[in-house]
């Protein structure tokens, strides 16, 4: 396959390449260039040493020399700004690739979202919703009847009760009335024994041994 074939691709007689294809191309041609700048330094470097080389001993193979050194260099310009046109080149076919990728990406997310909506109808949706709203509200309604106690309290009179209550009042405070009020409790009387306080407090003698020593003593006077 030839180079202008690997940079824009085989197909029909006046096809475009795609996208893909050229930026493949694109890119062999920049490694290709690449290469041939490592050739040109290569082969700079060598004529700078022939012609320090003979210098002065050989003049003219110096100059020679120094002659394809500056076409080395000016086939060297000249692949630099070829490599920068195709960089440039190449970035913006691949942005364009990016853009045309988003494009079929949103493209085909319409024509879904279109294939979704075919069968709907706004029209129909609004109605739909009403639907829905009116159905809530007589859900509401029916669990509201259902909860409340106004069915089962509808054969009672609410004055026939509150004058009943009245009356069951009446009665209880008629019953305090007539229990007798409550004597009041009289106090305990102390059970403890008073102590003398300071000299007052003395130690009472016992009885029986004060008559034991007054009989003794008797005794021992009559004897």
């Amino acid at each position: 396959m030839s180079l202008l074939e690997r940079m824009f691709g085989r197909g029909k007689k006046g096809e475009a390449p795609t996208p893909a294809e050229a930026i493949n191309g694109l890119r062999e041609t920049e490694e290709m260039l690449m290469k041939k700048q490592e050739y040109l330094e290569g082969k700079i470097e060598q004529e700078i040493s022939q012609a320090k080389k003979h210098g002065t001993k050989n003049k003219r193979l110096a100059l020679q020399a120094l002659k394809r050194k500056k076409r080395y260099e000016k086939q060297l310009l000249q692949i630099d700004g070829t490599l920068s046109t195709l960089e440039m080149q190449r970035e913006a076919l691949e942005s364009a690739n990016t853009n045309t990728a988003v494009l079929q990406t949103m493209n085909a997310a319409a024509k879904a979202m279109k294939a979704a909506h075919q069968h709907m109808d706004v029209d129909k949706v609004h109605d739909m919703m009403d639907d829905v709203a009116e159905q809530q509200e007589l859900a509401k309604e029916i669990t509201e009847a259902i909860s409340s106690p106004a069915a089962f309290s509808a054969d009672y009179d609410e004055d026939e009760l509150e004058r009943e209550l009245e009356e069951l009042e009446q009665e209880e405070l008629d019953q305090r009335l007539l229990e007798p009020a409550p004597t009041a409790a009289l106090p305990t009387p102390p059970t403890a024994v008073p102590v003398a306080s300071g000299a007052s407090r003395a130690k009472p003698r016992p009885q029986k041994e004060d008559m034991d020593d007054d009989l003794q003593e008797l005794t021992e006077w009559a004897s």
